[in-house]
């Protein structure tokens, strides 16, 4: 019997939270380390994680004894909030939902596995004859580079259709390994289905009669494990007898479990030792599924990201290797200064480009926008300048004026006027060129034409200065643009690593439409649960009710922190769990669906950017 856990204020709480928490890391770090080993299929290997699995399981089943331990985050289980509320301060009640809790986790999580893993080979029986080819060659490892390489030599030796033959041996590997998935997780779909159901039965009664109920629900469960024990065990997909996981002693008994005694079965009241032991049988038969799902799904999960990429990882070594040859090459160790030269060359050239691209652009705008005021001050001495120049020409022109004419001008005479006096005394003048130049008026008519030219010069001059320093902010910004552009795709390289691919739960536009896809497969799977239900096909309904929760459970981890973030979790979180009430209407969930896909802000597309 278990004792009752220690009040909220007990120090032994703490102890069991750290106990937890390092249980936890330990397996994930050793979890970790058997996905990076090369040969982590060995027996040794094995011996070792099933024994941590089993510390583990004991360890999590303390915890979850002495007190409620739900998930993180994901479909909760069809429980009303104030049955839960009212029954968690018995014991009994927490073994009930953490019962019903971990069975859940641990289907949906090995329906997660099987659906990466489908996916991948569904990906590649799409694929054209080459890509199945070149998968079967190239994306299973190095020793399966070398055996296919040496039964294609062999065969074009002999028969000379190898190629055909790889074709076909592929598309025959593939195919088992789908059809194999799919019944596993047809199998767990339809137990999945059936627990959420029975759960949904019993939920009204977890707070009105708990004693009955314990015991009738630990039957009911109990009976769910002997049918999914039965349907596996059926399933001629999983144990045709090509494929390669029989080899190693695995039959249609491999998945057994354990059994309530009859003896229980008669009796409606149980004492606390027949429960727990109920429990624990539970939490065996768990395990062995666990274990089981691992062992089938071992033989058909996608092969590993070295085995997928290892020919690049190779050539990307090699490559490496070279530079780093040369590099040895080029270094002191050999003798060499080439490469403190470079960096020398690099490190000038960088501060040329900063100081041409940054600094001085910048100290630019700077003297552009603070030192206005001086800028003006010098501009009005330049035109002060040219005004001495003009009111120069000015009197020259008035003292040709009235000495060719004999008569006296106003001050305010217009240059354009005498200009004209000027020159038409100066085509007189080029009559007799040689005489004027000694005794006439066509020096002092050139004099004044070079002044008039002198202040046309000025004056284009200072409209060009005026034109340029008008424009200075413009040239900074055209040598700061290099800068800047390397400066956003350097933002852009730096944000595009922090915010890596999430999936469904990210935050740009991918992850949107990630979340909008989820959705369409729960509203097609619901018809198809509908059109199953209509030809009277209860089994393949159940399965696909199964999937229906299974995409609830997606979809509730991707939009849980959006939407908390835009205050609308809890409309949201209630439509979601009323999604999967098996006795809702299936035009009432359509309209769910519609609803969730156009109302929400975290569904919605994102706006396109101009």
């Amino acid at each position: 019997m278990a004792s009752a856990p220690p009040a909220s204020g007990a120090p032994g709480r703490p102890m069991a939270e750290t106990g937890a928490l390092v249980v936890s890391y330990s397996a994930r770090l050793w979890r970790t380390i058997l996905a990076l080993l090369p040969s982590s299929d060995s027996k040794l290997l094995k011996v070792i994680s099933d024994l941590f699995s089993g510390i583990f399981s004991s360890r999590g089943r303390q915890q979850r004894r002495g007190g409620r331990q739900l998930r993180e985050s994901g479909l909760p289980l069809p429980l009303h909030f104030h049955s839960v509320e009212t029954s968690l301060a018995t014991i009994e009640a927490s073994r009930v939902l953490g019962i019903l809790d971990d069975i859940l986790n641990h289907v949906l999580s090995s329906l997660h596995i099987i659906h990466k893993s489908l996916q991948f080979w569904e990906s590649r029986a799409e694929g054209t004859y080459g890509q199945k080819v070149y998968f079967m060659v190239f994306e299973r490892g190095p020793k399966a580079f070398v055996k296919e390489t040496i039964h294609l030599i062999g065969r074009r030796r002999v028969e000379g259709s190898s190629m055909q033959h790889l074709y076909r041996s592929a598309a025959m590997t593939i195919s088992e390994k789908i059809s194999v998935l799919t019944s596993l997780q047809s199998c767990l779909a339809r137990f999945l289905a059936e627990i959420y159901t029975e759960v949904d039965k019993y939920g009204e009664g977890v707070a009105v009669d708990l004693e009955k109920l314990l015991p009738s629900l630990l039957m009911a469960i109990n009976g769910l494990f002997t049918g999914l024990e039965a349907s596996i065990g059926h399933s001629k997909e999983i144990y045709k007898s090509d494929l390669s996981f029989l080899a190693d002693g695995c039959d249609s008994s491999a998945l057994l479990f354990e059994k309530i005694p009859e003896i229980h079965v008669i009796r409606s009241q149980w004492t606390d030792t027949e429960i727990s032991n109920a429990i624990n049988l539970i939490y065996q038969n768990l395990n062995r599924l666990d274990s089981y799902i691992s062992f089938v799904v071992s033989k058909c999960q996608k092969p590993s990201r070295m085995n997928l990429y290892w020919l690049q990882y190779t050539c990307g070594a090699v490559g490496l290797s070279l530079c780093t040859i040369w590099l040895l090459r080029h270094s002191r160790l050999m003798g060499s200064s080439d490469i403190d030269n470079w960096v020398r060359e690099a490190k000038e050239s960088t501060n040329a480009f900063w100081k041409s691209h940054v600094e001085q652009p910048l100290l630019s705008i700077r003297d552009e926008l603070f030192e206005t005021f001086r800028r003006r001050h010098k501009g009005v001495i330049e035109h002060e300048d040219v005004q001495l120049s003009a009111n120069s020409l000015h009197r020259m022109l008035l003292a040709f004026s009235e000495q060719t004419k004999g008569q006296k001008f106003p001050e305010d005479a217009s240059d354009q006027e005498m200009l004209e006096i000027v020159m038409s005394r100066y085509e007189k003048e080029l009559m007799h060129p040689l005489q004027n130049l000694i005794g006439g008026e066509l020096p002092r008519a050139l004099l004044i034409q070079v002044q008039k030219l002198k202040l046309d010069v000025e004056t284009a001059m200072l409209e060009l200065d005026q034109i340029l320093k008008a424009n200075e902010i413009n040239f900074a910004i055209l040598a700061a643009l290099p800068a800047f552009f390397l400066s956003v795709l350097l933002v852009m390289l730096v944000r595009a690593w922090l915010r890596k691919d999430k999936g469904a739960e990210g935050r740009g536009r991918a992850a949107r439409i990630q979340r909008r896809l989820l959705v369409v497969d729960v509203e097609k799977k619901i018809m198809q649960f509908q059109m199953c239900m209509d030809q009277g096909l209860e089994e393949d309904a159940r399965c696909i009710f199964g999937l229906v929760l299974y995409q609830l459970d997606r979809l509730y981890k991707a939009v849980e922190g959006h939407a908390k973030a835009t205050s609308e979790w809890s409309s949201l979180k209630r439509d979601i769990i009323d999604l999967g009430k098996p006795g809702l209407p299936t035009p009432y969930k359509l309209a769910l669906t519609s609803r969730i896909g156009h109302v929400y802000d975290c569904m919605l597309p994102s706006p396109r950017r101009v």
